[in-house]
């Protein structure tokens, strides 16, 4: 019997969930669904600067998990630029922060508010 999924930590959902080409342009392949905390590992890696340990830290689960998560969202995001795919962001086993915690670089405190005023996938 495998073990539960552990719930990730996220500071905030994304304000936009969809992105790609229109029109004649877009694959017929269908689009990619990268999940909310395959979102927040590449913000955390690639926008805050973070390393692995200290997004780990940040979403409350291993490195390794990390280190697989944002594989995962990079395979993802390189075949909808390169394959003319759209992205959809929505999605997998997580929480947002209550905003009470310095879980973000924007002035210490989550940008969008608490989880109250996110609305939840």
């Amino acid at each position: 019997m495998s073990r539960p999924r552990k719930c990730r930590k996220v500071c905030c959902l994304p304000a936009v969930t969809s992105f790609g080409p229109t029109g004649r342009f877009c694959a017929a392949a269908g689009p990619v669904f990268m999940t909310i905390e395959e979102y927040e590992c590449l913000r955390l890696i690639d926008l805050e600067k973070l390393t692995q340990e200290e997004c780990a830290a940040k979403m409350n689960v291993a490195r390794t998990t990390v280190q697989a998560t944002y594989n995962s969202a990079r395979i993802k995001l390189a075949d909808c630029l390169v394959n003319t795919r759209e992205l959809k962001i929505e999605g997998g086993d997580y929480y947002v922060c209550d905003g009470s915690e310095t879980c973000c670089a924007a002035k210490g405190r989550c940008p969008r508010g608490t989880a109250s005023d996110d609305m939840n996938f």
